[in-house]
């Protein structure tokens, strides 16, 4: 593939802030938003963020592949069929911690899958989902242990053991608020796994604004290592430790291929995840990392 440049940030201005591109919401309405760094933390935002009313709008395709079981052609399939062993490895992660018990949060729970192999593998679950119908198949999978948004007040304060976000803090509108609650929840030494894609990646950087983790407007926040480490930092909890998600950057390079030329090139986009993981290996900087964060 050839060295990769760079990205260069402000490449527009906007009331002083520095801009890193114009990216289209290649799923839903075709609209485009800036990329703004947040001064203070350094995690780039979605510009303009659309209004909580609004928000629910851009989620309401087919398409939106976690709030579904749908198996229609080969890219679903195979996406399930990665899930599958996606499973078995978080799993095997919130096995691993030395805890007091075995209660765990699933925040944005989609379609239930990991909450349902937690819970056959002996652990108490809960899960938070606000769609409405990937929650009712989540429900009938975990003998109704997900919720809507406005339970999450509800839970006891410091009752749980294990508190996960796969791929959901970069959803979340009311980012701050959210974690500190997060936190309140969890148990003095507990832990609080986060999972987000990282725009640090030779991946995102190969394709820039055709990068498919961007996904705007639906991710509002898009973070790299040092932003994770800020942003938590300001409530008190520090990044033990980070695991690599292998297959996201195949996925993410399949669908980035279709963004950017209309098709999903097969090869080229095995070929760009190969790259990201081969170069992550030294760098760190996988396509998507889980945080794995404690009380400091």
């Amino acid at each position: 593939m050839g060295k990769l440049s760079k990205i260069v940030l402000i490449v527009v201005s906007e009331n002083g802030k520095k801009v890193l591109f114009k990216v289209k919401d290649h799923s839903v309405s075709g609209e485009e938003f800036h990329l703004l760094e947040h001064k203070k933390y350094g995690y780039l935002k979605t510009i303009p963020k659309p209004p909580l009313g609004k928000l629910g709008e851009y989620y309401q395709t087919e398409n939106y592949i976690s709030h579904t079981d749908s198996r229609r052609n080969l890219f679903e399939k195979v996406y399930h069929a990665i899930r599958k062993v996606s499973l078995k490895r978080k799993l095997n992660l919130i096995n691993s911690f030395e805890l007091e018990g075995k209660r765990l949060l699933d925040f944005g729970s989609g379609t239930g899958d990991f909450l349902k192999t937690a819970q056959s593998n002996g652990w108490n679950v809960a899960g938070i989902e606000p769609n409405e119908a990937a929650r009712g198949i989540a429900n009938s999978k975990t003998n109704s242990s997900v919720f809507e948004s406005k339970y999450l007040n509800t839970f006891e304060k410091k009752s749980f053991d294990v508190i996960t976000l796969w791929h959901v803090l970069e959803h979340v509108p009311d980012l701050e608020e959210k974690i500190a609650v997060l936190k309140s929840l969890l148990k003095p030494n507990g832990v609080l796994l986060i999972a987000v894609p990282n725009h640090k990646s030779y991946d995102a950087i190969y394709y820039k604004e055709f990068w498919a983790a961007y996904d705007v407007p639906r991710h509002l926040w898009h973070f790299d290592q040092k932003s994770i480490s800020n942003l938590f930092y300001s409530i008190s909890m520090t990044v033990e430790s980070t695991n690599p998600m292998f297959f996201d950057s195949y996925y993410v390079s399949l669908l980035s291929e279709k963004y950017k030329s209309g098709r999903m090139k097969v090869f080229k986009a095995f070929r760009s995840g190969f790259m990201s993981n081969y170069k992550a290996k030294s760098s760190g900087e996988y396509s998507s990392l889980i945080y794995v964060l404690k009380n400091s």
